[in-house]
């Protein structure tokens, strides 16, 4: 005997998606209530915001660029990309994940505590990531590392039995390759 139909679309099975990292740069009016707006777009849907950066980037035409990493499913993806699309200060967004000549790169300080051995395994590991050492004293280092996230998830990872006391991360910026403007 044959199943029985669903009742409704929503009792339908969806294979489960694997879900993926994807970055947008968003080019906006830089004027009041636009980042609350685009935050809100957000949360009104459910979707988690996982990085966000955000700067005036032109004064003269009063632009900021908005950088904003978060995760799904690609059609998830895409319905984000296209809500973005229609918001009203939106006057470009980019898919830096998608695009072949995307660059993305982060920022992160780091303080670890230590003496002795660990302090020469940190300052080691230190160079070997080709992080800056931008204080030090008798007993601390705070590292400045710049590169792709996952470089620095793995620095913060090795620093963690070494002394890693604090940590301050910018979240991710993209910019494209070559001669265009976004």
């Amino acid at each position: 005997m044959p199943d029985p139909q669903p009742a409704s679309v929503y009792d339908l099975s969806h294979a489960e998606e694997a879900e993926s990292l994807a970055t947008f740069a968003i080019l906006v009016d830089n004027e009041p209530g636009v980042l609350h707006r685009l935050v809100g777009l957000f949360a009104a849907r459910g979707y988690n915001i996982e990085s966000l950066t955000v700067a005036e980037t032109d004064r003269r035409a009063h632009t900021s660029r908005v950088t904003i990493v978060t995760r799904g499913a690609p059609h998830v993806l895409e319905q984000i990309e296209a809500q973005l699309q229609k918001m009203v200060a939106t006057r470009h967004v980019q898919d830096v994940t998608r695009d072949p000549n995307g660059l993305e790169r982060e920022l992160a300080l780091v303080k670890v505590k230590g003496t002795g051995a660990d302090r020469v395994e940190a300052l080691r590991i230190a160079d070997i990531f080709r992080a800056r050492v931008i204080d030090t004293t008798i007993d601390s280092f705070i590292f400045e590392l710049t590169g792709a996230s996952g470089k620095i998830d793995k620095f913060i990872e090795l620093m963690r039995p070494l002394g890693l006391v604090e940590l301050s991360r910018t979240g991710v910026l993209s910019i494209t390759r070559g001669a265009a403007a976004m």
